[in-house]
């Protein structure tokens, strides 16, 4: 980004000064991290609609196959699992 704004912050003094400690602390600057903050926090956005279409589609497919008779009993998983678990705790000994 080429254009610089400022922007301005209104804190606790024993949070603003905890923060810069921090940041110090970290060598970085307290601009950079909030610089940093901010970015995620758009990508966050940016991306969690596509992030939650996409698993509100597996749960739909997950649900289609279960009530067609593709799925497993948890039961049944619980009880595979198990059996894995036991035989890696022998193959540990």
């Amino acid at each position: 980004m080429n254009k610089e704004a400022i922007f301005t912050l209104t804190l606790e003094q024993e949070l603003r000064d905890e923060f810069v400690a921090a940041a110090e602390a970290s060598d970085q600057s307290p601009a950079e991290i909030l610089q940093d903050m901010i970015e995620d926090f758009i990508l966050q956005q940016k991306t969690a609609p596509d992030y939650l279409a996409f698993m509100q589609e597996k749960a739909a497919i997950a649900r289609s196959e279960l009530a067609s008779g593709k799925g497993i009993p948890g039961e049944e998983v619980e009880q595979r699992f198990a059996a894995m678990r036991t035989a890696a705790a022998a193959k540990i000994r």
